[in-house]
Order: structure tokens, then sequence, then C-alpha cells
């Protein structure tokens, strides 16, 4: 009877586990994909650009009867052209290529800028030139809207990637314990508070030393704090902390305990446990005292 009770806890037990494992492993190709899309979108991105400007060079040959003048806008169009051929050789996860070409295209930018205000100088008097070139800048301003659009969706999944970057706190135990370390219940008998709980693997997150700041507050919701300064600032505001715990992040699954020395009198009743890293909530649970 025993053996069989065994064997079908150890067959839950590797089914969590093996769920568990594919959860983690299912979120970190979300948060890779996610990163991915947002490096394909910034060189997307790009491309309209060039593309755009090569094309208005086109546009504004049309418009101007000086040969000097239109072989600077060929030779700005071919160089236009040549630099959006080298962005598209280059992978997006090419960091030095995307800033070099990035720094090129503001180049561009400019010297188009100044051509189009110097046609829009020759060409004050001509009447149709004008109504071209009306036409340009709207077919530039829809390309500024697409770029816009594209820049939108960009932020969007920065901010996903900076979500999934954020630490996560699970498994919180909170346990009052007297001076011989014995777990407890009894209000007035309590000299520690034991927070522990698990910071999980993540592995879009920086790693080094972070700070985790607890809050213990008691059943009127006044936290338990050593000094009025001791503070952090979560949402542009300042507030009480219980416990500064100082740990050094490595990215994988990790085990932490803080703990309180009680010095002050303790009521019964419900009190609650929060816990913030890098400016946000990462977890929070509660105990009681009699």
């Amino acid at each position: 009877m025993n053996k069989s009770r065994n064997l079908i806890i150890i067959i839950i037990l590797l089914v969590l586990a093996i769920g568990g494992i594919s959860f983690f492993a299912f979120r970190q190709v979300q948060e890779n994909k996610e990163m991915s899309e947002l490096f394909a979108i910034e060189k997307e991105e790009m491309e309209n650009e060039y593309t755009t400007f090569a094309n208005q060079y086109d546009e504004l040959q049309i418009q101007i009867n000086n040969d000097s003048l239109r072989q600077k806008l060929e030779n700005e169009k071919l160089r236009t052209q040549r630099l959006l051929e080298e962005l598209r050789q280059v992978k997006s996860s090419n960091a030095a290529e995307i800033t070099r070409l990035k720094k090129e295209l503001k180049t561009v930018r400019e010297v188009m800028r100044s051509y189009i205000a110097q046609i829009d100088s020759l060409n004050r008097l001509n009447e149709a030139l004008v109504t071209e070139n009306k036409a340009v800048k709207e077919k530039y301003t829809e390309a500024t809207r697409q770029i816009t659009s594209l820049a939108e969706e960009k932020k969007t999944l920065n901010e996903k990637v900076a979500l999934a970057a954020q630490l996560d706190a699970t498994n919180i135990s909170v346990q009052a314990k007297n001076k011989r370390g014995k777990t407890i219940e009894k209000a007035k008998n309590v000299k520690k508070i034991a927070v522990s709980f698990t910071i999980v693997k993540n592995i879009t997150a920086q790693t080094g030393e972070r700070i985790i700041y607890i809050r213990i507050a008691q059943p009127g919701n006044e936290i338990l704090s050593k000094s009025a300064s001791d503070t952090f600032t979560y949402e542009n505001r300042e507030l009480q902390y219980s416990i500064k715990k100082y740990i050094e992040y490595t990215g994988e699954e990790q085990e932490v305990t803080a703990y309180w020395d009680v010095e002050e009198f303790l009521q019964a009743g419900t009190y609650n446990v929060y816990i913030f890293a890098d400016g946000t909530m990462i977890g929070e649970s509660s105990f009681k005292l009699k």
C-alpha cells in the first residue's frame, strides 16, 4: 500500500516538474522572440526612411531644369541607394553596423532638407512646380506617418521586453519566531520575523547586485521601520521599508531570506508583507499573529 502511494506521489511530482520546466521554457522563447521582433522593427524603420529619400530624389530631379543641381541630386540618390543596400545586407543583431547606418541616415536626412529648401527657393515663381512640390511633401508626410506607426510598435515591444526583464518572487513564506528560533503565533513572544522567497530564473533580467526592499504592514497598515529615513522610490513617491536586502543576482533561480528584529510591541491580527525590486513590486504575502 505504501509503495503504491509513494509511486503515485513520485508521478505527481514528476508531472508538476515537467509542467514547470515547460512553462519557463515557453516563457523564455516568447521573450527572445519579442526581442528579435524589436530589432527587426528598428531595421525596417530605417529601410523605409532610406527608400523614401531615394524616391524623393527622383521626384526632385523632375522639378528642376538646373543640370548641375540635378547631377548633385542623382549623386545623393545613388549614395542613399547604396546605404539602403548595405542596410538590407546587415543582420538585425549587428549593433555596430546598425549604429553606423543610423548616423548615415541622419546625414541623408539633413542633406535632403537642404535640397528641398534650395528647390523651394528656386521654384517660388513657378506655380506648377510648387504644386508638384506639395505632392512630394504629402508623400513625405505619409512616409513619416508609417515610420511613426513602426516607432509606436517598437515602443510597445520595448515595454514588453522591460516587463519580461523584471524580477519575480514566488514561494513567499513569513514566519514569526521566538528567542529560541521556534515558529510561533503569539504576538507578545515574537522576537524575529523571517521572510523567505524564491527569485525565479530570468535570462532577460540584468545580472549583478540588486537591492530588495521589504515592507511589513501591521494590522493598522503602519509599516514596521527602524527609522523615518528608511525609504525607497516607488511610482514617483517615497515609501518606508522594513528590511533592505542586497543580493547578487546571476539570472538563475535564487533563494532569499531576510529578517526583521522585533523591538516594538506587536499587536494581534493580520500582517501584510510586500517585496520590491528595481522600483517594482515583485511579490506579496500575509501572516497572522494571535
